[in-house]
């Protein structure tokens, strides 16, 4: 397995990036500046008002570091790409895939079993942990049992669509629970469902930007192994969108995203004087809340853990990249089945 290398993010206002030999110089202001070596990293994410020179980016792309713009909040602008790598056969084979039905049903069967076994086992997890009793137990109960019959309904749906109908339905019971989930600060962090673009409340808001960060993550991931991560099978095409990014992702929201959220919230970490309202009535993180969101992201990809298919021990943030080497193994036809990522 490739060694996890690091991700830098810039999210001071008026900062801007150049290049200086073979390091990336951050400019603060005109007397403070930072270099750092280009090959410490995979990764330059630049939020805001930050301004990166042609050379820099040129430098960037040659070392196959990838920039990413977004706002202030975390709302995805663009990306810097240079030249195209990986093998186009494989490309190729991609882009068939996801125009046959066949492929893309079981390649999406795969990603929602991942998803899906994760949602249970969270719920499951949460009720071993903090022993729930009366009515709210017994809604984690019935959760868990419709996620393992809508699991096994997976097997015997014969269309995308009829899929994509599964998933939306276990998507809402999830979330009916996520609330009782968040066991401190309740009166900050109210939770009555998702909302975004933008978010409404300061637990979307947590969540939203930590789905940026992931998919990112998964779009990096997907480009290193030579795939396209516009092109997904459960994420119809869309202008603009990372559907295959979206795709690999969705194993991972709840186990790693959501779960690393709900940790920010109860361990205190984050409260609620660190988020504003704007005159639209989207809640929004201060730049503090941004900052101590990104470093606790950075420490909880540093975590280990032994992969279920390879038996091999990594750390977190290199999962994507696995995963996304085993789907271009399926693609190939190297496997018969996509093995999802389960969390134990």
């Amino acid at each position: 397995m490739r060694r996890m290398l690091n991700t830098l993010f810039i999210t001071t206002q008026g900062a801007w990036l150049s290049q200086k030999g073979e390091n990336i110089v951050v400019h603060l202001n005109k007397e403070e500046s930072k270099a750092f070596p280009i090959h410490l990293f995979e990764s330059i994410l630049c939020f805001g008002q930050v301004n990166v020179t042609a050379p820099a980016m040129g430098f960037c792309t040659e070392h196959g570091v990838a920039l990413a713009f977004f706002t202030e909040y975390g709302k995805f602008i663009a990306r810097v790409q240079g030249p195209v790598h990986g093998n186009v056969l494989l490309r190729r084979e991609q882009y068939r895939g996801a125009d046959d039905e066949v492929k893309s049903l079981s390649i999406v069967r795969s990603i929602l079993l991942g998803k899906l076994l994760n949602s249970k086992i969270v719920l499951r997890r949460f009720l071993r942990d903090h022993q729930r009793e009366g009515d709210i137990g017994e809604r984690f109960r019935e959760t868990a049992a419709l996620l393992e019959s809508w699991i096994a309904e997976l097997q015997h749906s014969n269309s995308v669509n009829d899929l994509r109908g599964i998933e939306g339905i276990a998507a809402r019971k999830y979330f009916e629970l996520f609330n009782e989930m968040i066991l401190q600060q309740k009166e900050d962090f109210p939770f009555a469902g998702r909302n975004r673009r933008p978010p409404t409340d300061r637990v979307n808001a947590l969540l939203s930007y930590v789905y940026t960060l992931l998919s990112h993550d998964a779009a990096s991931a997907l480009e290193a192994v030579g795939l396209d991560p516009a092109v997904g099978y459960l994420h119809a095409d869309r202008p603009g969108r990372a559907g295959l990014a979206l795709d690999l992702m969705e194993e991972f929201r709840t186990w790693l995203a959501d779960r690393f959220v709900l940790s920010l919230i109860n361990k205190k970490q984050v409260n609620g004087r660190g988020f504003t309202l704007t005159a639209s009535g989207a809640v929004e993180m201060k730049e503090e809340t941004r900052k101590l969101v990104i470093s606790e992201w950075q420490l909880r990809k540093q975590d280990e853990l032994t992969h279920p298919f390879t038996g091999e021990k990594m750390a977190v943030g290199n999962l994507p990249y696995l995963q996304a080497m085993l789907l271009a193994r399926h693609i190939r036809g190297d496997l018969q089945e996509y093995p999802p990522f389960i969390w134990r």
